[in-house]
C-alpha cells in the first residue's frame, strides 16, 4: 500500500518516563478500521498483536474518551537505541474502510525519546507486562546476600560460557533456563550498552502472588547470570507489581500502592523515599489539590483518591438491567523514587487505567409546578451530557420533541450545578391529555402522566422512565340550585358547569338522565348555562308530605353526587303546597297531560271521585258523595275493612294505601297490569222488629282501578359500588337452578319457574344447572314465572342476587334487585 503523510491533528505523541506515548484522534477513524505496524529498519514492518505487545513492551488500548492509545518502552523490540540516551521508534498506521484492510492508507509516524538520566534500577508496571532494567556497573555481589542470590550461587558453576542465563525461584522450586527458552515462555531478556532488562507477563508459571500492606502483588523472583573467563556477573532482576489496590465508594475511587515492597528492598531499615509523582494519562499533575485529587503517603502506603467525575476522567452513562447509571474512568500513573543500601536509586512506575463499577443513578422527577399558573413544570434529571431526549408520551400518546412543541408543550434542557443536565416539560392544566378528577368538595386534581424515552451513552441505548405528577387546585364551586313551583309543577334550576363531568344528579339511587326524566314525565330543558327541570305534581319521585282536601304538600329531592365515587355532596329539595280542589279541577278538565289523567275515574251526577296511581304503587283516592240521606263518611272502607279513610268530612273521604295492601287485587289485560279495590259504606241496620230488614243509609259502592304498563323497561346509569362488596373483576359464572322451585307461603304452595334466556327475545333458554360465562358489562336475561292460575296470587320480584356458588346462602353476594328496585344493570321479566 502507498505511504501518506498523516493529517494534522490525527496523531499526538510524547515521551514520558522512558515510555513512547502516542494517541490517535478517534474522529479520523469513525466508520473505519485500523492496524498498527512496528517498522524495523532491518526486517521491515511487524504487525502488532497482543502476544507481541506483552513480550515486546507495547500497549494498545483506548483512553477514557475512546481515542486509541499506543505506548512502548524505550527498551522494547525494534526500538533504535543510541548509547542508552536517544531512542526512536517508527510506527505505520494503516487505515481502511474494510475489515479485511484492503485498499488501506498507510501513515508512517516516527517517534523520538531522549532519556539520559537512568536510575540504577527502573521498574515499570504496565497494564499487560512488567519490566525491570538494571545498570550493569552495579556491584556484582553484595555482602548482604538476598534469597535469590543465595539460591543462584550454587548454579553458577553450570552457567554456559559467554551466554546469559536466567534462574527463577518460585514456590514450585528453582528453574534455570536460557534466554531463548525464556522467550518461548513469554519473557523478553536483553542487554544494552550499559543495562540489562527483563520483561515478564503477569501471572506466568514462574510468578507468585504475595500480599504487601493489603495489596496483592504479582512477583517474579529472578537472577540474570553471565560468565566469561574470570568474570561472573549475577544481577538481581526481581519484579513485583500491584494487581489490585482499587476501592470505590459512590463518591470516590481510591488507588493504593505499597510504599515499601520487601522483595525489592534489601534492607528496609535503609529505605528512603525520595519523590512521589502522580499523573493523568501522560501528564504529570504538579499540584493535585487544584484538581481535587488527593495524593497521600505514609510508611506503608501511597494512596491516590479521585472524586467521581473529577477533571481528567470521564463520566459515561450506561444502562444495566433497564436501570440508568454511570461509570467513571481515568488513566493514572504513579512514579515512586527511593534509595536503599542495596541499590543506589530505584524508580518505580505504575500505569493504571481505572473504571468504576456501574453506579445506578435513578433519575428524579422535580416538580416545579406553581398551581396559580395552571401549568405543570416538571424537570427530569440528573443526566450526563451523553443522554438525549428521543420521545415523550403524555397520557400514553407519543410525541417526538418536535411534535410536542407543535402541540403546545414546552420541552427544553437545563443545566445543574454539578455539570449534569435535566429535561424540563411544561404542560397546561387544561391540555386534553391531562387527567382531571374532581376531589373533595371544591377541588380538582390534575394528573400528568409522562413516559420519557431517552438515548443513553455512546451506544445510544434506549432508556424509559415514567413519571406521574399531581396537583390539586381549589378551582371548583358547587352549584347553587333554585327551586320554585307553579300551580301544577315543581321546578329545579341549577348551573350546568361541571355537571356530568365532575358530578351527576341522582333521584334515589337512579341517575337522573334523559331516559329517566322521560319515563317519569319530567321535562328537562338545557340552555348554555343552566338546566331547568320541570316535575309534575303527580310524577314519579315526588314525596307527599301532607295530603288533604284543602292542600297537597309535595317535595322533590335530588342528590348531587361525584361521578366516580358516588359520594353525595349536596341535596337539593323543592317543597311546595298545592290547592287540592283547584288542582283536581284542572286535572279532570284535561289541562294535565293524558298520561296523568289515565289514572282518574269520574263518576256521573252525584259523585266526583279521583284516584292517583303513583309509579311506586301508592294510590290516593278522594271520594265526594252527596246522598239523600247523607252517609257518615268515616264509616267508609276498602275491601280490607281495617283500611279506613285517613281524612274525611261531611261530603268527602280520603284514602291512601299501597297496591299490595288493603285487599287490592291484580289482573292482566293485554300489556297492562290492573290493580282494583273498592270503597264501600258499612250500612247501619235498624233493630229487627219486623221483616223485611230496614236500613237507614243508601247503598254506596265505588270501584277504583289503577293501570300500569306491564312491560315497561327502565334503563339505569351504571355506578361504582363499595369495592369490598363489588363483584370480582373479570368474568363471572352464573348457574341457573332447576326449572321448578317451591316457594312456601302460609296456607299455600306456589309453582314458580326461573330460567336464564340466551338473549333479549326470551325465546331460547339455557339448560338448568349449566354454568354460563358472562363478561363484565354483558347483560344477563332472567325470567321468573308464576304458574298458578289463581286470581288472588301475584308475582312480586322482591330480592334477586348473584353468588359465586349454587348455594343460596353463600357469600359474598351481589344484589341485582333489593325490595323490587334494580341495583345492577340486569334485564328481568316476570
Amino acid at each position: 500500500s502507498a505511504l501518506y503523510v498523516f493529517p494534522p491533528g490525527f496523531v499526538e505523541s510524547s515521551c514520558r518516563s522512558r515510555i513512547f506515548w502516542m494517541k490517535l484522534n478517534k474522529l479520523w477513524l469513525q466508520g473505519k478500521f485500523f492496524q498498527l505496524e512496528i517498522y524495523d529498519p532491518y526486517s521491515g514492518p511487524v504487525l502488532l498483536d497482543e502476544k507481541l505487545a506483552s513480550r515486546c513492551g507495547y500497549v494498545l488500548s483506548e483512553d477514557v474518551w475512546g481515542n486509541p492509545v499506543f505506548r512502548a518502552s524505550v527498551l522494547g523490540c525494534h526500538v533504535a537505541n543510541e548509547a542508552d540516551e536517544l531512542f526512536s521508534l517508527t510506527v505505520n498506521i494503516k487505515v481502511s474502510s474494510f475489515s479485511s484492510m484492503r485498499a488501506a492508507v498507510t501513515y508512517t509516524y516516527p517517534m523520538y525519546c531522549s532519556y539520559p538520566s537512568w536510575a540504577s534500577r527502573e521498574i515499570v508496571c504496565e497494564e499487560n507486562y512488567m519490566e525491570v532494567s538494571v545498570k550493569t556497573d552495579v556491584p556484582a555481589v553484595s555482602h548482604d546476600y538476598t534469597v535469590a542470590w543465595m539460591s543462584a550461587l550454587p548454579e553458577t558453576q553450570n552457567v554456559a560460557y559467554q551466554q546469559w542465563q536466567l534462574m527463577f525461584v518460585s514456590p514450585s522450586g528453582r528453574k534455570r533456563i536460557t534466554v531463548s527458552e525464556a522467550v518461548k515462555l513469554g519473557y523478553s531478556f536483553n542487554n544494552t550498552l550499559s543495562r540489562v532488562y527483563l520483561r515478564a507477563p503477569y501471572h506466568s508459571n514462574e510468578s507468585d502472588v504475595s500480599v504487601v500492606s493489603g495489596v496483592n502483588m504479582n512477583m517474579v523472583t529472578s537472577t540474570s547470570m553471565y560468565r566469561q573467563r574470570w568474570l561472573l556477573l549475577l544481577i538481581d532482576t526481581t519484579l513485583s507489581c500491584p494487581v489490585d489496590g482499587i476501592s470505590f465508594t459512590n463518591m470516590t475511587l481510591t488507588w493504593t500502592v505499597p510504599s515499601v515492597i520487601p522483595t525489592l528492598v534489601v534492607q528496609e531499615s535503609t529505605f528512603l523515599s525520595k519523590n512521589i509523582v502522580m499523573g493523568v494519562d501522560d501528564q504529570v499533575i504538579v499540584n493535585p489539590k487544584e484538581k481535587n485529587y488527593l495524593l497521600e503517603h505514609n510508611e506503608t502506603h501511597i494512596r491516590i483518591t479521585i472524586p467521581v467525575g473529577a477533571e481528567g476522567g470521564k463520566l459515561e452513562s450506561s444502562i444495566s438491567g433497564g436501570v440508568y447509571g454511570v461509570t467513571y474512568s481515568i488513566g493514572l500513573f504513579l512514579e515512586h523514587t527511593w534509595t536503599d543500601a542495596g541499590w543506589q536509586t530505584t524508580k518505580y512506575t505504575v500505569i493504571k487505567s481505572i473504571t468504576t463499577p456501574f453506579m445506578p443513578q435513578i433519575p428524579t422527577v422535580i416538580n416545579n409546578t406553581v398551581p396559580e399558573e395552571r401549568l405543570f413544570n416538571v424537570a427530569l434529571g440528573h443526566f450526563l451530557p451523553d443522554v438525549s431526549l428521543v420521545a415523550i408520551a403524555i397520557g400514553n400518546v407519543p410525541f417526538t420533541p418536535r411534535e410536542a412543541q407543535r402541540h403546545g408543550f414546552k420541552i427544553y434542557e437545563t443545566l445543574f450545578s454539578n455539570r449534569t443536565k435535566g429535561f424540563i416539560l411544561e404542560v397546561s392544566f387544561d391540555d386534553p391529555y391531562v387527567l382531571k378528577d374532581y376531589v373533595n368538595r371544591n377541588e380538582t386534581k390534575y394528573t400528568l402522566l409522562v413516559n420519557y424515552t431517552l438515548s443513553v451513552g455512546p451506544e445510544m441505548t434506549l432508556y424509559y422512565h415514567s413519571a406521574e405528577v399531581e396537583c390539586v387546585v381549589a378551582d371548583m364551586e358547587l352549584p347553587d340550585a333554585v327551586g320554585y313551583c307553579d300551580e301544577e309543577n315543581l321546578y329545579l334550576t341549577l348551573p350546568t358547569f361541571g355537571l356530568h363531568q365532575y358530578w351527576d344528579l341522582y333521584l334515589g339511587n337512579k341517575l337522573l338522565n334523559r331516559h329517566l326524566a322521560l319515563t317519569n314525565g319530567y321535562l328537562a330543558v338545557t340552555n348554555s348555562t343552566h338546566l331547568i327541570l320541570q316535575i309534575p305534581l303527580f310524577a314519579g319521585g315526588v314525596i307527599y308530605e301532607e295530603v288533604s282536601f284543602q292542600k297537597i304538600k309535595a317535595r322533590f329531592d335530588v342528590a348531587l353526587k361525584k361521578v366516580r365515587t358516588m359520594e353525595t355532596l349536596q341535596m337539593f329539595s323543592i317543597s311546595c303546597s298545592f290547592n287540592s280542589s283547584a288542582f283536581i279541577s284542572k286535572l279532570c278538565n284535561g289541562s294535565i297531560n293524558k298520561k296523568m289523567c289515565d289514572s282518574f275515574l269520574e263518576l256521573p251526577t252525584n259523585s266526583l271521585t279521583f284516584s292517583v296511581c303513583h309509579p311506586d304503587g301508592t294510590v290516593m283516592i278522594s271520594a265526594q258523595m252527596k246522598t239523600v240521606p247523607a252517609i257518615d263518611m268515616s264509616k267508609t272502607k276498602l275491601r280490607d275493612s281495617s283500611c279506613k279513610p285517613t281524612e274525611y268530612n261531611e261530603g268527602h273521604a280520603f284514602f291512601k294505601f299501597h297496591v299490595t295492601t288493603c285487599g287490592t287485587s291484580v289482573r292482566f289485560e293485554g300489556d297492562h297490569i290492573i290493580y282494583e279495590n273498592e270503597i264501600s259504606y258499612e250500612k247501619e241496620t235498624l233493630p229487627r222488629e219486623s221483616i223485611p230488614t230496614i236500613t237507614r243509609d243508601p247503598d254506596y259502592r265505588l270501584t277504583v282501578l289503577c293501570y300500569y304498563q306491564a312491560k315497561e323497561t327502565l334503563v339505569l346509569g351504571a355506578f361504582a359500588s363499595d369495592p369490598a362488596t363489588s363483584p370480582p373483576f373479570g368474568s363471572g359464572m352464573m348457574v341457573p337452578h332447576s326449572n321448578t322451585a317451591a316457594y312456601r307461603r302460609a296456607r299455600q304452595v306456589l309453582n314458580v319457574v326461573s330460567r336464564v334466556s340466551k338473549d333479549e327475545s326470551f325465546m331460547e333458554f339455557y339448560e338448568p344447572n349449566m354454568a354460563i360465562l358472562k363478561r363484565p358489562m354483558e347483560p344477563v336475561f332472567l325470567e321468573v314465572e308464576l304458574k298458578d292460575e289463581s286470581s288472588s296470587v301475584e308475582l312480586y320480584l322482591e330480592n334477586c342476587w348473584v353468588t359465586r356458588s349454587p348455594d343460596f346462602s353463600s357469600t359474598p353476594r351481589w344484589n341485582i334487585t333489593v325490595d323490587g328496585q334494580v341495583v345492577l344493570n340486569v334485564q328481568c321479566t316476570h
